[in-house]
């Protein structure tokens, strides 16, 4: 199973680049470094921890 890199923020539209900087739940909710901070690290779909997702280089 791959993890799923969702090209924007889910909360403001921001576009995420796949090798730039964003933060993930368990459940693959994705943010921005700006909204990340702005919810405390908190996912609020899941209230499950955001973590900074992998960066993956495409070929």
């Amino acid at each position: 199973m791959t993890l799923e890199m969702r090209p924007v923020c889910e909360r403001c539209n921001t576009l995420l680049a796949l090798d730039g900087k964003a933060f993930i739940c368990s459940y693959e909710c994705t943010f921005c470094e700006q909204c990340f901070a702005e919810l405390e690290g908190i996912c609020p779909n899941c209230r499950g921890e955001l973590v900074r997702r992998p960066t993956r280089v495409t070929s």
